[in-house]
């Protein structure tokens, strides 16, 4: 029986704008097979919205925990999401 579709909400805060974070996650998502999308926010903090398996959704914390070379991960909240249900891949948004 294949693992339900969980929807979670992350923001990322750091020094995580300017240094190719939102490619970074969205390489990251293609590769796990996640669907959703990412974008920067006007305070300055990363926000990604992506739908998956749980064992799907806990390697992206973790890729997200570590983020591209460049970047300086302080903290990342985690909140359940509403499904996304017209979404089947992943993208980069523009910013809030």
């Amino acid at each position: 029986m294949p693992s339900p579709v969980q929807t979670r909400r992350y923001v990322i805060t750091g020094r995580v704008q300017g240094v190719g974070f939102r490619w970074f996650v969205e390489r990251e998502a293609h590769i796990l097979g996640i669907a959703g999308w990412v974008r920067n926010r006007y305070d300055g903090a990363v926000e990604v919205l992506a739908a998956g398996t749980n064992q799907q959704l806990h390697a992206l914390y973790g890729k997200l925990r570590e983020g591209p070379r460049a970047a300086r991960v302080d903290n990342v909240e985690v909140d359940e999401a509403a499904p996304l249900n017209d979404l089947k891949t992943f993208r980069i948004e523009g910013a809030w």
